[in-house]
């Protein structure tokens, strides 16, 4: 076999249950696209009262009421999303009659509809699903509308939602909880404040590249990873800077392409730590994805300078001639130097975060069902080090 050809060792397999629609003015049409995957006129709409007060659900409302549906609002989504929240809203699908779900709002919404419609047709509580392949029969279709660009949910099979007795953010995830349909329209994004979008942002980057980079990387998730990389990072700063819609366009495309990607590779380390951080001091979780994305990449790159060397390539650093390993510590010094650009806050800055609470978080992350998926071992103590690291660094 002629030199540079790779011999794929691994099974993969790569199915999208989600039909996607992207354009701008979508909204204003979702009544007539729910219309082609349901005959049910009982809508249950989740969102947050922060798409309310923004002016998003009117032109959703509209439109439905235009194809003559019923719908009943459930608006009791934070940010990062809690299993007590998903249960009452499971109860009141169930109550309403539901026979679809459209989610309108970032991934914590569009995360809690999924929780909610396998709520609607499975007995709870929601934590007897954690993992993988615990649904057992197909739930309502759900309708995802991202507003942000930024988790990819809306083309993703799990959710993530916080167990509050444990302060431990699990994972379900099943193909049955990825959305019949996406609709993917960048004019949502077009308001939103510059401190969301950056970290919005950077959580669709750090899905891209964990995606690219771990161990369940495959050639076709290679593809749609590399593309939302090239255009994530070119579009963040001046969609950050100046709001520019053009930029605001690509964002929502490049997470797009990254939700394709992970959700048929899996994410990794920095997942894992931000996750432990969120399910314990309840922060962003685009924020603690930024945070942790450098240190981890630093941790990584032995395994595979090849493939970081890529990354940097998508970025369009200057990495020509450069051997793989140069160019890999470059995309670690960017990879810091784009955050502070775009506010992103340093992990000892972060109130309530207390040293004392490091090996906690450590044993948190290495239980995430991702630690395995990282492209180097990685084990309870390098998560300590890393967390110790992030936080001293910069403090």
């Amino acid at each position: 076999m002629s030199e540079g050809v790779i011999i794929l060792q691994q099974r993969f397999g790569f199915h999208l249950p989600t039909r996607i629609e992207f354009g701008k003015g979508l909204l204003n049409y979702l009544g007539e696209l729910v219309i082609s995957i349901t005959g049910g006129k009982k809508i249950f709409i989740v969102t947050d009262t922060g798409i309310e007060k923004a002016g998003l659900l009117s032109p959703v409302l509209n439109s439905l009421e235009k194809e003559n549906f019923n719908y009943h609002i459930f608006n009791r989504v934070t940010p990062n999303p809690r299993d007590v929240d998903c249960e009452t809203g499971g109860e009141e699908a169930k109550s309403f009659g539901a026979e679809l779900i459209v989610a309108l709002g970032g991934g914590s919404v569009i995360d809690s509809a999924k929780a909610i419609a396998l709520l609607h047709r499975h007995d709870g509580p929601l934590k007897a699903f954690e993992g993988k392949g615990k649904v057992t029969r197909p739930i309502i279709p759900i309708v995802a509308v991202p507003t942000t660009a930024g988790t990819g949910s809306e083309v993703t099979r799990s959710a993530v939602i916080t167990d509050t007795k444990r302060k431990f953010k699990m994972t379900v995830k099943d193909i049955m909880l990825a959305p019949k349909l996406a609709i993917v329209d960048p004019e949502t994004t077009y308001s939103l404040p510059a401190e969301l979008t950056a970290s919005t942002g950077m959580d669709a980057f750090v899905h891209a590249i964990e995606a690219y980079t771990c161990r369940e990387s495959n050639p076709f998730a290679d593809i749609f990873a590399l593309a939302a990389i090239e255009k994530i990072y070119h579009a963040l700063l001046p969609a950050v800077e100046d709001g520019d819609r053009s930029a605001r366009d690509y964002l929502m495309l490049g997470s797009l392409l990254a939700g394709l990607s992970f959700s048929h590779a899996d994410v990794a380390a920095v997942h894992c730590m931000a996750e432990a951080v969120g399910g314990l001091y309840d922060i962003p979780h685009g924020v603690a994805n930024s945070i942790f994305l450098p240190y981890v990449t630093s941790f990584n790159v032995s395994a595979d300078p090849a493939k970081h060397a890529k990354v940097a390539g998508a970025c369009g650093l200057p990495v020509e001639n450069m051997e793989d390993r140069a160019a890999a510590e470059l995309l670690i010094t960017d990879l810091k130097k784009l955050s502070k650009k775009i506010g992103i806050p340093t992990f000892s800055s972060l109130k309530g975060i207390v040293p004392a609470d490091f090996p906690r978080l450590a044993e948190a992350s290495v239980v995430n069902g991702s630690t395995s998926s990282n492209c180097r071992e990685i084990k309870e103590k390098d998560y300590l080090d890393l967390f110790q690291v992030a936080y001293y660094e910069n403090s």
